[in-house]
Formats: structure tokens, sequence, C-alpha cells
């Protein structure tokens, strides 16, 4: 039964499921399937039992969830929560050494899975790991003798606000990802602020298409749904052509989305019924305010962009009266300041023309940083990265922004996106939302790659919208015409690709990009332009290149374009479902 105090923990919000006999899980991409609430709590239940009878002595309460969204993962976050445990959401896109690093830095003794993902574990050594494969007659013994289990039956350590739910990898671009803690309460504090903030009601339906795995789906979407006690739709992965099919058979009103989501929605077949579906309402990040325009006049669907790491360093809260563009200003607690990390300064004030564009970038965009009360938690042993987190005493988020005179705060990418041109500091982001104007791209992408002097150029990847051909004619008109672009800003080289790579949460894959700069990539290079010293851009020939790479020899940098190689990029999708 409901209660009407503010839940502090979300096995309060697990066990308050309990009794609710409406819809409150749906899933099934062929057959559609429903499960109450009070089922879904009774299926979490089960589990935390059995993970109590599991775990080893002395081991760290904490499992490993391998899983596509399936209803087996909220389950396991019910059972984590339920048990006083915590779940680290393993990336089914990591592979060998990668991928058990992950799981046995965390600590999993339990790691949960499926027969989709059992050759990702073939030949991986795990010691101390046992493995559970959802859906095996194994797996369904083990859990039946649990089936009468209630809400608190079974607990590792008595769950309270404190308790680690969460040891969620951050999507950073460089180095080992970060396992990020979070505790029940501050998750329950979340969802209930969300929840709040979005009017989520019994009769919302929240539609999971971002993958559990990563913060975004479970922080933004699952919790608010269970704090706001609203159903859930689950899509195994994410899926743009089956994305209104499925909120129409959902009547989902609410979704979430990261990275280039937005893009591969736009980029579907318009049809006549775009509009005829219950959404209200899309929050997430890195649409783009382009991109957003058009998801709102195409699907008639609000887009809120937010900002709030899973980390929980620092939240930016949206306000009615926020300006097109802004995310709002610094949340309840937080001194919110952007640095330049060079001097350690507050930057100045945004100066926006009456487009709301930004003329003055290179002195206005730094680091955002808390100088205030911070809810960031530490990562899972790794003192190094907190003690670059919190420095000085304040909270660096890692993130570029900018701030109006007024106050407002607008997100500029990341500080690893920085560029340094002729002695000067670009935002990439703020390159890209100029560059997202030209009506034929489908995205874009901008990062640095080395200059053969010094510093940096600008270089970007374009995805051309279908039937477009790239015109260096065209696009050198377009940015004539961008009275915000900088005259360092143009991209010296732009690659165009068939698709954009990204990561498995739908971002960008920049370092793939950066480690590709313009050297032609076998066995089918993708047509690169480079802009000549007249400002017209021509394709970067062998004879042309030859003579680039020369000048890099000749200054010793050549090595700058040979870094060591990272982790594998994902292979671009072959259709607009990234899953």
């Amino acid at each position: 039964m409901r209660t009407t105090t503010a839940p502090e923990t979300v096995a309060e919000l697990i066990a308050r499921q309990w009794g609710d006999h409406r819809p409150g899980l749906m899933y099934g991409d062929a057959e559609r399937h429903v499960l109450t609430h009070h089922r879904t709590a009774q299926e979490a239940a089960a589990r935390a039992a059995l993970l109590v009878d599991l775990m080893p002595p002395g081991a760290e309460p904490h499992l490993g969830v391998l899983l596509d969204n399936t209803p087996e993962f909220p389950f396991w976050l019910g059972a984590a929560a339920l048990a006083g445990a915590a779940v680290a959401g393993i990336n089914p896109t990591r592979r060998g050494p990668e991928l058990a690093r992950d799981i046995l830095h965390t600590d999993c003794r339990i790691l949960v899975t499926e027969r989709v993902h059992l050759p990702l574990l073939r030949g991986l050594d795990l010691p101390g790991v046992r493995i559970l494969v959802t859906g095996t007659e194994e797996y369904e013994a083990l859990l039946a003798p649990y089936a009468a289990a209630k809400p608190g039956a079974a607990v590792l350590g008595s769950p309270g606000p404190a308790s680690r739910l969460l040891l969620y990898f951050t999507s950073g671009s460089t180095g080992a990802p970060k396992a990020a803690l979070c505790t029940q309460g501050r998750l329950a504090a979340a969802g209930s602020a969300l929840a709040r903030q979005f009017s989520v009601g019994p009769d919302d339906v929240h539609y999971i298409c971002m993958p559990l795995f990563h913060g975004n789906a479970v922080i933004a979407d699952w919790l608010p749904a269970l704090a706001g006690g609203a159903a859930v739709a689950l899509r195994r992965r994410f899926s743009a052509s089956a994305f209104l099919d499925d909120v129409r058979a959902y009547r989902a009103t609410y979704f979430t989305y990261v990275g280039r989501a937005i893009q591969y929605l736009l980029a579907t077949e318009p049809r006549p019924d775009d509009r005829a579906h219950t959404l209200r309402l899309g929050f997430g990040t890195e649409a783009g305010a382009v991109d957003a325009a058009r998801f709102a006049e195409r699907f008639g669907v609000r887009l809120v962009e937010g900002y709030g790491a899973t980390e929980g360093g620092a939240s930016v809260q949206r306000t009615p009266d926020t300006p097109p563009g802004a995310l709002g200003r610094a949340g309840a607690g937080d001194d919110l300041a952007v640095i330049d990390p060079e001097t350690g300064s507050e930057c100045p004030p945004a100066v926006l023309d009456p487009e709301g564009r930004l003329l003055n970038g290179s002195s206005a965009i730094g680091e955002l940083v808390n100088r205030g009360r911070s809810l960031f938690e530490g990562y899972w042993r790794n003192p190094d990265a907190e003690a670059a987190r919190t420095r000085d005493g304040w909270y660096w988020t890692g993130d570029l922004f900018f701030r109006d005179a007024d106050g407002f705060l607008y997100f500029a990418g990341r500080t690893d996106d920085r560029l340094r041109v002729d002695s000067e500091n670009l935002a990439a982001a703020v390159i890209e939302n100029i560059l997202a104007r030209w009506s034929d791209a489908a995205a874009v992408a901008v990062y640095a790659v080395p200059d053969e002097v010094a510093g940096d150029q600008v270089m970007a990847a374009l995805a051309l919208r279908e039937g477009a051909e790239f015109s260096p004619a065209a696009f050198e008109a377009f940015l004539a015409a961008q009275p915000d672009l900088g005259t360092k800003m143009s991209p010296r080289y732009v690659r165009v690709v068939p698709a954009m790579p990204v990561t498995a949460t739908n971002k960008v894959h920049r370092v793939a990009l950066r480690r590709e700069a313009f050297l032609p990539q076998p066995p089918s290079p993708d047509p690169v332009w480079y802009r000549a010293p007249s400002g017209r851009y021509r394709p970067l020939d062998t004879e042309t290149l030859s003579t680039l790479l020369a000048t890099y020899d000749s200054q010793g940098r050549t090595h700058l374009l040979t870094p060591p190689p990272g982790p594998p990029a994902p292979q671009p999708p072959t259709s607009l479902d990234d899953g």
C-alpha cells in the first residue's frame, strides 16, 4: 500500500508496490507481456532471498548484471535494494580482459547474465564469480524455493539511506571506466525529485529504451516511475524504427535519451501519423537545440535537456524562465561556477546575440565546478580518480559550460573535447551546434586533430541525410552565413561517414574518430576533405596527404597522428537501430 511519507530508500519504493495490482512492467518485442506492480515486487523479493543465500560469507555484497533490458534487470535492481546489496551494471559492448576487469574490479561474486551474452564470458578468468544464466531450467530451479518471499524477509544488511545500491561505470572517453558509488538515499531522493518535476503519476508509462547498465535509464527513467507509481515498458535494445510502434502499443508518456538517439529517430522516414501517440515528454542529454526543435515540430513532443552525472557531484535545474539552449541554474545547495582550468579564475559571462548565439566562446567557456555541497559519493577503489574530481575542495565535473549574465548555464561539451587552435581555446560542442544547422547534416561530431606545427586543428565528421551528397561549395556557403562561427572554428578537415560511430549509450565515439584523424582507413576509406589556404574545400588526395605528412615529419609531430591504440571502436550501425 502507498504511504504518505517520502521513502528514504529504494527498498521502500520497491516494498510499497506490494499489493498494487495495476500494470507495472510491460515488455516483449513480438509478444507483449504485462506484470503488475505486485508481481514485480514479488519477483524482486524472491531474488533478494536467493541472493542472501548465494552470497559467500564476508564477501562484498555486490552482484554484476550483464543483461539487455529484460525484466530480469529491474527484478535484480529491486532485489539488491531489498537485500542491502549493490548492482554493478556490466556493459555488454566490453570485450575480453576489459570485461573481466569490470566484473572483478567491482568485487562481484555473483554475475547475472543471459544466454545471448554467454559468448562474451567464454575464456575469461573470473575466479570466485558464480554465474547465473536467466531463462534456464537451472535458474528457475534455484528461484523456485523463494517464490513466496516477501520484501524485507531476507537481507544481507538492513538497507538504509547510506547503503550502496549502484556501482555504475561512467562512460568516460579515456582510461578505464570508473565505478561511481550511488547510495539508496541519494537514488530515492533523485527519483522523487524527478517525479515531482515532471508530475509523474500512476497513469504514466515510462518507456525504457536506453540501456539499464547506464545511469540514465535507471536514475532518470526507472526510479521516477517507482517514485511516482508509474508503469515501465522495456525495449531490449534501442530501435529507432520500432520507437513509435512501442510508444503506441504501451501508451507511453515519457522516455529518456542520451547521445545520438534523437538524431536516429529524426532520421527515420516521416509518417503522416508521427504525432498520433501519447508521449508528453522526453528527458535526456546531448540532443542539441536544433534537433530538439526538429523533434518537437515533427512529433509534437517537448524535449527537456538535463544535467546531472551518475556521480551526483553537481546538478543543473531547469526553471520556467530558462531560455532556449540553456539547461537552467544551479540546483539547491550547489555553488556552481564556470572556471578557467588554467588560471583557476571564474570565466566572464557569455555574450549572446539576439538569436542566442555565443560570441565570446574563447573566454566564456570553462569547466563547471561545484564549490558548495556535493553529493559525490566517490568511486569504488579508485582514490586517484576521486582526488582528481575533488581537488582544491571543489567538485570538478569534467564538463565544459558557459554562463550568461542572468546565471543560466549552457553545456559546451567535455573537457576532453576542448580544442586549442592558434592559441585560442574552443569547445567542440559549440561548433557542433553550429554545424548541425546545415540542412544536409544528419549527424555531426567535432574533435581535435593535431596541427602539423603546434596545437590543434578542427576536424568534423558528417553523416549526411538520406540522398544527400557532400557539396563543398554548399558547405562553404553555409559556413560563411553563420554569424557565430569564429574565424578559427571552421573545420580544417571533414570526414564524410556513412554512420556515426557510437558507444553502447549512443554517444559519439570520439576516441575512435580522433584516432583515425584524417588518415585513410582501409578497406573502404571514408572521403576526407580539407580546407585549402584559399578557404575552399578540396579532396584530401594521395599527393596532398603525402605533402602534409612530410610537414608533420619535419616538425617531429608524426607520432601525434598514431596514438597508442585504445579500446576498439564499435562498428557503426548498419541501420537506424542502434544496439
